[in-house]
């Protein structure tokens, strides 16, 4: 019995489908590799992986590592808490809306249009809570849900109508960029109160040093009991579960990453709010994605349609929530950009932030071709780009060169997961 896509891009290490090829090797769960064989089984796990070409997310964290080594030894300041701390900050809005692209790659598909979307959302909010004096949590909400509807706009036209999605979402970058003009006016710039609803999004910080503490307390808590409860029912099911001293081991590991990155925020303001937002969205959406009927519906879908069509899945209505889902992120984002500018403006959701938006999706490791993928690809992507754009300005590199560079990583990128599906293909793993 072959096993979803949804399965095999939700946890590390699941149980591989039969090999297609008839000299692949048989795959053995990791879970009872590391069980009976303690630290070797996580070597013969590493290499069954390397032959397979499923590299998880090792490409971009080493070349996180590398990209921070490179930038520290030419600039000290890199690693300064400071920037450190604007690099996090300022990841949150493409980040958010990566998050929503991230449901549309899932499917094979892409959406065009999230840049606009997300300057439509900061122009709404403007708009109403600035010229017509309308409560800002309102404004806030009526742009949410704005986009939210313009994406499912953009669902129906490809699921129901059969539309191609790029062509819909390439319309929509269109339409809804000059509908943004026109709602802002002759002026073209709205300025939006600092210490507002959205004017804090990027700008307050918990400067309480219990505050990053506690977050990273809840977070490597969070992840032990999920980890341990979920090993249990694995138990009580008879299947392959962890060991405790490996869940003991990655709890360990994370509380040192996530108690690095607390200190790091209380040695210079606190924590930020628009980082605690996105880590409760990352949480969130992969709750979504790993662990409801929902995401498996959608995984399925990106591994065929024909055969979830066939499952009893109401294809048309789940395509046309994945749009909704990131037209609804597009326009978090928007806020977010709004809130670090002050202000929105003509330009708002234009230059590289839809490059940037699908780069960072697709350089943490969502595939192009769909069916795999993780919401925490975004953070690892968007941290990847925004690192390299900090690095450069502290160097006082031009922004053509910055663009050239973020390319050449996006390519790599792309060849490598291309690279990287043939070769589980080869392996009977595709």
């Amino acid at each position: 019995m072959s096993i979803d896509k949804s399965q095999a891009a939700s946890v590390e290490g699941t149980v591989d489908a039969p090999a297609a090829a008839a000299d692949a090797a048989p795959a053995v769960d990791p879970r009872l590799l590391v069980r009976e064989q303690g630290f070797a089984g996580y070597v013969v796990e590493f290499k069954r992986k390397m032959r397979a070409g499923d590299l998880g997310a090792m490409p971009v964290v080493v070349g996180l590592i590398i990209i921070c080594a490179i930038f520290q030894s030419l600039n000290s300041a890199f690693l300064g808490a400071e920037n450190l701390n604007n690099i996090f900050v300022a990841m949150v809005a493409t980040g958010m809306m990566s998050v929503g692209i991230i449901f549309v790659l899932l499917l094979g598909e892409i959406d065009l249009s999230v840049g606009s979307v997300s300057g439509v959302s900061s122009a709404i909010t403007a708009v109403m809570s600035v010229t017509h004096g309308i409560n800002e949590w309102l404004a806030v909400l009526a742009a949410l849900a704005a986009g939210a509807v313009i994406g499912a706009l953009h669902g129906f036209f490809f699921a129901r109508i059969g539309a191609p999605a790029f062509a819909v979402t390439l319309a929509g970058l269109l339409f809804w960029n000059g509908f943004m003009l026109q709602i802002l006016g002759s002026n073209g710039t709205i300025n939006i109160d600092g210490e507002g609803v959205v004017g804090k999004l990027t700008t307050y910080y918990f400067s309480d040093v219990a505050a990053a503490y506690l977050l990273a307390v809840v977070a490597v808590a969070g992840y032990f009991l999920s980890a341990f409860l979920g090993n249990r029912r694995r138990a009580a099911a008879g299947i392959p579960s962890r060991p405790l001293s490996d869940i003991v081991l990655r709890t360990v590991l994370l509380a040192v990453a996530a108690f690095a990155v607390a200190i790091m925020f209380n040695q210079y303001k606190g924590l930020p709010l628009a980082v605690l937002l996105f880590a409760i969205v990352l949480v969130g959406s992969d709750f979504v994605l790993r662990r409801t009927a929902y995401g498996r519906k959608v995984f399925a879908l990106g591994g065929s349609v024909e055969a979830s069509r066939r499952a009893g899945i109401n294809v048309t209505a789940v395509r046309v929530s994945v749009f909704a889902i990131a037209g609804c992120f597009a326009s978090v984002g928007g806020l977010f950009w709004a809130s670090k500018i002050a202000a929105a403006n003509q330009s708002a959701g234009s230059g590289d932030l839809l490059m940037n938006v699908i780069a960072a999706a697709v350089i943490g490791g969502t595939s192009l071709f769909g069916g795999r993928g993780r919401t925490w690809n975004a953070l690892l992507g968007v941290l990847v780009i925004t690192s390299i754009q900090y690095g450069l300005a502290l160097q006082g590199i031009a922004t053509p060169i910055q663009y050239m560079i973020t390319g050449g990583v996006l390519l790599a990128t792309v060849v490598i997961d291309s690279i990287t599906r043939k070769t589980q293909k080869t392996a009977g793993r595709a």
